[in-house]
């Protein structure tokens, strides 16, 4: 796999992010790849987290400025995801920004939904980003200052169909943003979700390669059967979950709380 590109732009030039240190989760991926590129290029300095090593490498290689590490973790392991951000913030000074972006998605009727299913979604989609939460929380309200961005779904505010299983987890998700925006609404912290529709990553590549599978589909018209439930006609883009995502974290931005906002094209209003 190629490394991802570098921006065309270079590194903000007031930099409005210099000096906060920057978690990000599942960040090798599409989405939490473009998520690292937007917040290094506004000064931040990040810990990308993931479980394929090699990727993270690269993904880390793409940032803009110095500073920057990657650490596997498994995002289930509470004890493992303490002691990896306590070994960050101890590297890299104290955790100023939190992006719950580790994720999987796997569709089944429910009447085929076994419980490892059942449990799968759970476990990596709002476990982790309890444990990661909780693992970074007592320093940010130390400093009294915080973003934590939770990327959640589309499926966090609506139903689909044949993934139960993960709909319930990114409901959860949503609640969860919610409930602690209340807890520290008053302590310097921000707490939000992005919800992003249909993504062209390569996580929807799955997806669409089970598609054909079950289906029979050419690719293509699943791809583009997809896209159609967006109402301008397209898959979103890995930056665009990004800019939203920076955009929480910048300067101007801190009455935004305890919302979940759609990337989607109109498609959940």
């Amino acid at each position: 796999m190629a490394s991802p590109a570098r921006l065309d732009s270079p590194q903000a030039p007031d930099a409005p992010l210099r000096g906060r240190h920057a978690v990000v989760t599942g960040a090798s991926g599409g989405i939490g790849a473009a998520i690292c590129l937007e917040l290094a290029r506004h000064g931040a300095v990040l810990t990308l987290l993931g479980t394929d090593a090699g990727r993270l490498e690269r993904a880390r290689q793409a940032l803009h400025g110095e500073g920057h590490a990657a650490a596997r973790v498994d995002v289930r392991d509470h004890a493992a995801v303490a002691a990896c951000l306590g070994e960050a913030a101890a590297a890299r000074g104290s955790i100023d920004i939190l992006v719950n972006n580790a994720g999987i998605a796997r569709s089944a009727p429910l009447a085929r939904t076994d419980p490892q299913l059942w449990q799968d979604m759970l476990a990596v989609n709002l476990t982790g980003t309890y444990n990661c939460t909780h693992a970074v929380l007592d320093g940010m309200l130390r400093a009294r200052w915080g973003r934590i961005i939770n990327v959640a779904s589309t499926a966090g505010l609506a139903g689909y169909a044949y993934v139960s299983a993960y709909c319930a987890a990114k409901h959860g998700v949503v609640g969860f943003t919610r409930a602690l925006a209340l807890e520290v609404a008053a302590k310097g912290i921000t707490v939000n979700a992005v919800c992003p529709g249909y993504t062209d990553t390569p996580l929807l590549d799955e997806a669409l390669d089970h598609i054909v599978a079950r289906t029979g589909r050419k690719r293509e018209q699943a791809r583009q059967e997809l896209a159609a439930g967006n109402p301008q006609g397209r898959l979103v883009t890995p930056g665009e979950v990004a800019n939203a995502v920076a955009w929480m974290c910048l300067p101007g931005s801190e009455s935004v709380h305890g919302q979940a906002i759609a990337v989607a094209g109109g498609e959940v209003m």
